[in-house]
């Protein structure tokens, strides 16, 4: 097996994420890198820093160069970063000693690559928010479609009361939106340039620093954070806690289906995927389990970097490389579990002859809570109580329906409505179609 499920081709399509994989690659890294070091140079041109015809022709060689990040193994193998080596070579290719001495002028290893990771970052983010809504959305149309479909609602993996399809689909998509809504705040801070020069205080730049970083910002359309950023590193520690957040949401879900699609509930079927090895039968719920596995990986993961927060006095090397390790494989573990969730809730299929069969066991015991509330109406709440836990037992060993016994034991009240599935889905379509109409509200993000 590969190092990284990520980089496997046998694995390819079961982890593989073509659009986030093309932003965490070797040659994503050093472009990014080498347009912010171009754009550095062109910034700092405009506020006088360097020679104004030196930083057009390093900010033009950083469109047109390529640079072979393979080259750059030696150097950083003996430097732990990249950048003395890029820097180098960026210098070489331009053969113009005149105006390549200026590249990376007063800057340092970490404003490179944390500005560079932004720029990625924002790509990112602009695609966890396309399928976060896209996800939303359908699930809104399927909640709004099985609004009023009865099935059975569990509490520690027994029937509990009766709720509604719907309202499980509203369930799985409420937590997504307040996720959407905590990405917006979120990006605002992390797709930030990081201009602070060796030691946090842009001391080569004399007064000239924080404008050279506005300008830089501005000439990359990220946010300029006014300040040194080197050894705060909340922001990318939330944006990990974010994504394992978002990973479990999604594995919320995929466990739900998992569950009722398993042999004897039956209440869904993901199609034909899942073949075993052995068993011609099996239809194996793939996605499911995959995305349990990822949130449980990027759980992990983000443990890592909130632990990674503590970068020591002014720069910290193993911290800063701790995330190296862990926050790409989090971005491309969450933007698979997303698509996948997505294709998963294509190709699901409901089976609501099962939902209502499962809701009945032949006893109706899952209408037991309705049926002590109605009897409130006609005696003590507590006598209410035992006096259905006792029929729940008769109902049990005799093997006879609680809506029998419940008409031999009180015959002069009418208490059908409380063994009608449709009657006592409480405010199930309601919490359905409030979720619909918070989709709705999505076309105006």
């Amino acid at each position: 097996m590969a190092g990284s499920v990520y980089d496997s081709t046998i694995y390819a399509k079961l982890f593989g994420d073509k659009e986030i994989g093309t932003l965490f690659t070797d040659s994503a890294e050093v472009r990014a890198l080498v347009l912010v070091e171009g754009a550095l140079a062109k910034a700092q041109a405009k506020c006088g820093v360097i020679p104004e015809i030196s930083g057009a022709y390093i900010h033009r060689a950083s469109l047109e160069i390529p640079i072979d990040g393979s080259g750059l193994a030696v150097g950083t193998g003996s430097s732990g970063v990249m950048i003395p080596a890029l820097v180098a070579a960026f210098r070489k290719a331009m053969e113009a000693p005149e105006h390549s001495q200026y590249v990376h002028f007063g800057a340092t290893s970490q404003d490179i690559m944390d500005t560079g990771l932004a720029l990625r970052l924002r790509q990112t983010i602009a695609i966890y928010e396309a399928r976060l809504v896209n996800l939303i959305k359908a699930l809104g149309g399927l909640s709004g479609m099985h609004k009023a479909t009865p099935m059975a609602a569990r509490t520690w993996g027994q029937n509990a009361t009766p709720t509604s399809f719907g309202a499980i689909f509203a369930s799985w998509g409420w937590p997504l939106i307040g996720l959407l809504d905590d990405l917006q705040h979120l990006k605002n801070r992390l797709v930030s340039v990081s201009l602070s020069g060796a030691a946090g205080t842009l001391s080569a730049m004399a007064d000239k620093g924080p404008q050279v970083r506005a300008e830089l910002a501005a000439g990359l359309g990220l946010n300029d954070p006014l300040r040194s950023t080197h050894t705060d590193r909340t922001d990318h520690a939330g944006f990990a806690a974010w994504m394992a957040r978002t990973g479990a949401a999604l594995a919320k879900i995929g466990t739900d289906i998992h569950l009722m699609a398993q042999t004897g509930i039956d209440e869904i079927s993901l199609g034909a995927a899942g073949s075993s090895s052995t068993m011609p039968q099996k239809q194996n719920p793939v996605t499911p389990a995959l995305l349990q596995a990822i949130a449980t990986h990027l759980n992990g993961l983000d443990h890592a970097m909130q632990s990674a927060t503590v970068h020591a006095q002014q720069r910290d090397g193993a911290a800063w490389i701790t995330e190296w390790m862990s926050l790409p494989q989090m971005c491309l573990g969450l933007g698979r579990s997303l698509a996948a969730t997505t294709d998963m809730l294509a190709i699901l299929t409901p089976n609501p002859l099962a939902m209502f069969n499962n809701l009945d066991d032949g006893l109706g015991l899952i209408y037991a809570e309705g049926l002590s509330f109605a009897l409130a109406n006609h005696m003590p709440r507590p006598q209410a109580q035992e006096a259905v836990k006792s029929l729940c037992t008769d109902a049990r060993t005799r093997q006879r329906h609680l809506r029998t016994l419940t008409q031999e034991t009180w015959p002069d009240l009418d208490l059908t409505a409380c063994f009608d599935a449709h009657k006592t889905l409480g405010t199930a379509p309601q919490e359905a179609e409030d979720f619909v109409k918070a989709t709705l509200n999505l076309r105006d993000r």
